[in-house]
């Protein structure tokens, strides 16, 4: 993929910031998006330079449509004409709520922010796509999400995340004639610094919530979305993926048996 400009929103840090490491090893130039982690975005920026590929910082919030006009625009002017994007930004609030007990300020920011925002990104990067005929889309959901089950305490981000998988399915039918796939990563309850660690780094780990017995890397995220990048994967598109390690987040899973 030498040569190939990938854009990840949410990038500075956490699963994002995997992401734009693993892209960079496969030859990628990389944008980082940010809204506050300016600092981690621009060593991020620095580390991707030393490793020979072209990288830039653009701040900008998903949930706000200026922002993502702007993102758009200063990604390809400072790196070139981006070929793969990456959905990974979306806002997510971790305290459990009734849907009753939401303002209606904060579910159009939770809307904005997973599903309307997604779909702008994606539709302001198409034609570019589509001229090169080649073109690589990722969105983010949630384990289970393509069963489309409901979700108590999480209504609206729920809500939003399904909807963007129809959306995932409709856009990767009618955009695969333009050698453009679109697939979504599912990935399991990856916490805090796990998520910018390497798999060796957690393989040894005990996790009692995950039926796979160790907790989950960022990169066992980021390989995936590499794969799915490939241009030998033009095949895959249209896919819903779990990367969870069998661990369902609304439903608790079967203990492992006594021995």
């Amino acid at each position: 993929m030498q040569n190939r400009t990938a854009l990840i929103t949410g990038s500075a840090k956490g699963l994002g910031r995997m992401t734009a490491l693993k892209l960079a090893e496969e030859g990628c130039n990389v944008v980082i998006n940010y809204v506050n982690s300016r600092d981690e975005a621009a060593q991020l920026v620095e580390q991707l330079h030393a490793e020979g590929v072209r990288s830039a910082a653009v701040q900008a919030d998903i949930s706000v449509q200026k922002d993502r006009l702007r993102l758009m625009e200063e990604a390809q002017s400072l790196v070139g004409p981006v070929d793969i994007l990456v959905n990974n930004a979306g806002p997510f609030v971790r305290e459990r709520r009734l849907f009753s007990e939401y303002t209606s300020a904060e579910i159009n920011y939770l809307m904005q922010g997973n599903l309307l925002g997604v779909m702008e990104l994606d539709l302001l990067l198409l034609q570019g796509m589509r001229q090169r005929q080649w073109g690589r889309i990722v969105h983010f959901g949630f384990g289970h999400a393509a069963e489309a089950r409901g979700w108590p305490h999480r209504a609206v981000y729920a809500a939003a995340k399904v909807g963007l998988v129809s959306f995932t399915k409709t856009l990767a039918v009618e955009e695969a004639p333009h050698g453009i796939t679109v697939n979504m990563i599912c990935p399991g309850d990856i916490r805090g610094a796990n998520k910018e660690k390497l798999i060796s780094e957690v393989a040894q780990l005990q996790d009692d919530e995950s039926p796979r017995g160790r907790p989950g890397a960022g990169e066992d995220v980021a390989r995936i979305i590499c794969f799915l990048c490939q241009p030998e994967s033009d095949f895959v598109t249209g896919n819903i993926i779990d990367v969870n390690g069998g661990l369902d987040p609304i439903r608790s899973h079967i203990k492992k048996p006594l021995t």
